[in-house]
């Protein structure tokens, strides 16, 4: 977004890129409004918005050049960083006209006047690098661990292994004796439900992180677990596969009569899907430094939600919101995880305790021990075929875990926010559609996780299609778009999602047109239909997610219990294209981290304790997992006038048989936690049936 939002701007303003410098703002929304970056809407929300500044800026930067050369305004123009006018050879640089233009008064937002696309010389094109590519090569760009502060001490903490547990007893003797330990700090657990409050624990603070790490080990500390301490996966999976098989679950959705039409349909066909949690695992763990003296608070830190981070530092430090500082670096990743400032507040405190400006680093371990898993969730889908394979019934039952057990105490089912992503706005063309909500409670922190509830959704529906086609006998890519429906514009809020990913249905409603052209494009291109050896087949997915359509098509391999994909096609309908080398790079990823999270990637519990630590049992996928093959097919539906904005997705993958076989927040939960979006991208991993 540091790019592409600048690349608009600088498009307007008729700026020589090679002269646009971004500079970071701190958080502070008054001045630079909502600069939250885990909600996947930044292009959505503000291309229109930086259009207009920018073409503000320059209509302003144009009368100034007329005032100076007296002449009317219709005869200069503002082009490549200069101001011309039209009828001599006169000429004025934007550094010359800057002073006297920004005195002008800004346009009216009516009148300005934008540009053709047809002349647009950044947006589109798809040749612009990253702003900060030349400091990313050099290793000159600054993330959260790089901050260094004169006088700095550097922090870890030893965190209880278990949500919601507690310090009994610790023993620090020997951390103190450790070279370079200069304190032992305890850190008071925070009241359940905890928001993005720190978890507690023990912090040992040296004068090098090294130091520090060393010092952690050499605690002793006895935990009283709580009440998660018994938490296993595996028992849990067991419960909500239970939780499934009923309909005690809330009612969600309900069209037409399930029940009669299951019973009365020839062919029933019943699958059920299990998603493990998933850690964001960015590449670089959270780490922040804070410097709290004199009544003020200042950090530096790899933060996606910089205003949400401000308000809950002043409300920690007791301090008013202008007495604190946010400076934002580079993220290193942040996937969800970095919205939850919780590693922020905990540098604070212990330089409040210490007086003097403190580093926290989070290992690897710490990451993947205390995040805010995305949730665990069985999917439970049944469906009623008649004589000619047609679905005419479809039941989905959904137990997980809900994001509003950090906000609230448990409310054990999930909020519209989820359910609307994927499972209550499915587009489905079929008469008699049920949907419910057995109840979950959640044993970890849960967050938001790119994509979200669309993961468990959309991974399930479109396998359980794939299932529906195999049953019916049906080649599974006419039967998807037979599912989908012919081409047709869907309200979301009138087959039963009152979110819509917060925009408005008239603007953004679902377009199943869009939806078939995604399917119909990735279909094509990988060769659907072509004859396939033993052991390799193609798999089909299509999703409707924060308002884009997207279709993936893979080839996959099996050999020797291996899986092995060669090739995957993908395509994404998010309106006109700003800019589509970091779309394509967007969706490259995607896939990548798809295909992680369908062959390698699980966070898994015993005793309540995570049993992953690093990336040698939190598999990550390596070159030989990823597809040797990405292709990415950008559609565009719309001009420039059009609603726009892709999200950062995840390939929907799944493999069949090889051929020719308006949200408010919801009860209970603070209106001040819901100032920003719970939500992130889209995500469509496979996984293996059970």
């Amino acid at each position: 977004m540091r790019t592409s939002i600048a690349m608009v701007v600088a498009e307007e303003l008729e700026a020589d890129w090679d002269k646009v410098r971004v500079t970071q703002a701190p958080g502070d929304e008054s001045r630079y409004g909502n600069q939250d970056t885990d909600g996947s809407r930044s292009l959505r929300h503000f291309f229109d918005p930086m259009r207009h500044a920018g073409a503000s800026a320059r209509a302003m930067l144009e009368q100034a050049a007329a005032d100076a050369w007296d002449v009317p305004v219709a005869e200069v123009r503002a082009e490549g960083h200069f101001v011309r006018h039209e009828g001599s050879d006169r000429r004025m640089g934007y550094g010359e006209l800057a002073a006297a233009a920004a005195a002008l008064p800004v346009p009216d937002r009516e009148g300005v006047r934008l540009k053709d696309p047809a002349t647009f010389h950044y947006v589109g094109k798809g040749d612009i690098g990253l702003v900060d590519n030349n400091d990313i090569t050099r290793g000159t760009a600054t993330y959260g661990i790089d901050v260094r502060r004169e006088g700095m001490l550097y922090a870890v903490i030893a965190r209880p292994p278990v949500f919601g547990g507690r310090i009994s007893s610790v023993d620090e003797s020997a951390a103190l004796q450790v070279a370079g330990v200069e304190r032992v700090v305890r850190l008071d657990p925070p009241a359940i439900p905890a928001e993005f409050q720190p978890l507690g624990g023990v912090a040992v603070i040296a004068r090098n992180t090294w130091a520090a790490i060393k010092g952690r080990e050499a605690l002793v500390i006895e935990w009283d677990d709580g009440p998660h301490g018994s938490y296993s996966s595996e028992e849990y999976k067991t419960e909500l596969e239970a939780a499934v098989q009923t309909s005690d679950g809330k009612l969600i959705l309900n069209r037409g009569d399930v029940e009669t039409a299951l019973t009365a349909a020839p062919t029933r066909v019943v699958a059920e899907y299990y998603i493990p949690h998933l850690a964001q695992a960015p590449m670089e763990p959270p780490a922040a430094v804070a410097d709290v003296r004199d009544g003020t608070c200042e950090v530096w830190a790899c933060v996606q939600a910089p205003q949400v981070t401000r308000l809950r530092l002043a409300e920690q430090m007791e301090l008013p919101e202008e007495d604190v500082t946010v400076n934002v670096t580079l993220l290193g990743g942040g996937f969800g995880r970095k919205s939850k400032p919780d590693f922020v507040l905990e540098a604070a405190i212990l330089s409040r305790e210490m007086g003097t400006p403190v580093k926290l680093t989070w290992t690897r371990e710490d990451d993947l021990h205390h995040s805010y898993y995305h949730t665990v969730s069985v999917e439970r889908l049944e469906a009623g075929l008649d004589h000619a394979g047609k679905a005419v019934a479809w039941l989905h039952r959904t137990a997980a875990p809900t994001i509003g057990s950090i906000f609230a105490p448990d409310p054990k089912e999930k909020l519209p926010f989820e359910l609307g992503m994927g499972l209550t706005n499915m587009p489905l063309d079929i008469p008699n559609v049920r949907a419910e909500n057995p109840q979950a409670p959640a044993h970890v922190r849960i967050g938001w996780y790119r994509s979200v509830s669309n993961i468990p959704h959309a991974f399930a529906i479109q396998s359980f299609i794939a299932e529906l086609a195999d049953a019916a006998g049906r080649d599974p890519r006419d039967y998807l778009l037979e599912v989908i429906g012919p081409a047709r514009l869907i309200d979301p809020s009138e087959i039963g999602d009152v979110w819509n990913y917060g925009e408005n249905p008239d603007r953004y409603p679902i377009d199943t047109g869009r939806l078939r052209k995604v399917t119909e494009t990735v279909a094509e291109a990988i060769g659907w239909g072509r004859e396939m050896r033993s052991g390799r087949g193609l798999g089909l997915a299509a999703h409707y997610s924060f308002a884009s359509h997207v279709a993936v098509a893979a080839e996959v391999d099996v050999k020797d219990g291996e899986v092995h994909i060669p090739r995957v096609e993908i395509s994404i309908d998010c309106g006109a294209n700003v800019n589509p080398d970091r779309i394509r790079s967007q969706m490259e990823g995607a896939v990548v981290m798809g295909v992680g999270q369908a062959l390698t990637t699980e966070m898994t519990f015993h005793d309540g304790r995570a049993q992953q630590g690093n990336f040698d049992s939190y598999l990550i996928p390596r070159m030989e997992v990823a597809p040797r093959e990405i292709n990415v097919h950008l559609a565009s539906s719309g001009g420039y006038d059009q609603p726009l904005g892709v999200w950062a997705n995840r390939a929907c993958l799944r493999w069949s048989r090889p051929s020719p076989m308006r949200f408010s927040p919801p009860p209970g939960i603070a209106s001040a936690a819901c100032r920003w979006p719970i939500n992130s991208a889209v995500e469509v991993p496979m996984r293996k049936m059970d």
